[in-house]
């Protein structure tokens, strides 16, 4: 029975450092994404050669499961760490300026564009962010601008600009 508890701990382990590793290959931080490589392979093998060594139905199925659980347990820490930064697009039927005040005074950097739209004129607001902000970004637009339709990617990389002098540039 220990050995099975054993396997379920090491997988909720391993997939979270396994999206980890993932997230900061993806960011571009190869070095800490090697290091975290190096762990879930050590992770990986011990894991493996338990349920190797003693080769029962339970053990396999509680390898799977302890894997889909370490997707959950992975998802909840990359959301809770945030890494990174988003790139917002917020769309307006009206010119928001009052929102484009409160953002500026809550610290972001806000670009607006006006542009053509089906039904006539729209408002386009770029907003660069840390993703560790995105929660309180959208409960100001959801205040200032309820019907907004929002669009958020991820940048691979940028460069300049006003904000950069707040930000830390990923590595």
């Amino acid at each position: 029975m220990g050995q099975i508890l054993l396997i379920l701990v090491l997988q909720l382990v391993y997939v979270p450092v396994l999206t980890l590793r993932t997230i900061m290959l993806v960011k571009g931080k190869t070095m800490i994404a090697g290091l975290f490589g190096t762990l879930e392979t050590l992770i990986y093998i011990f894991a493996l050669g338990i349920v190797f060594q003693d080769l029962t139905t339970l053990g396999m199925i509680v390898y799977a499961v302890g894997f889909g659980l370490g997707i959950l347990v992975g998802g909840y820490v990359e959301r809770k760490l945030a890494i990174g930064y988003n790139m917002i697009q917020v769309h307006t039927q009206e010119f928001p300026a009052e929102l484009i005040q409160k953002m500026r005074d809550n610290g972001y950097g806000v670009t607006h564009y006006q542009g053509q739209g089906r039904d006539g004129v729209r408002y386009r607001l770029d907003v660069l962010a840390a993703r560790t902000r995105m929660k309180d970004l959208r409960q100001l637009v959801e205040e200032y601008e309820p019907k907004a339709f929002l669009v958020a990617f991820d940048p691979i990389d940028f460069k300049g600009g006003y904000m950069m002098k707040g930000l830390r540039r990923p590595k």
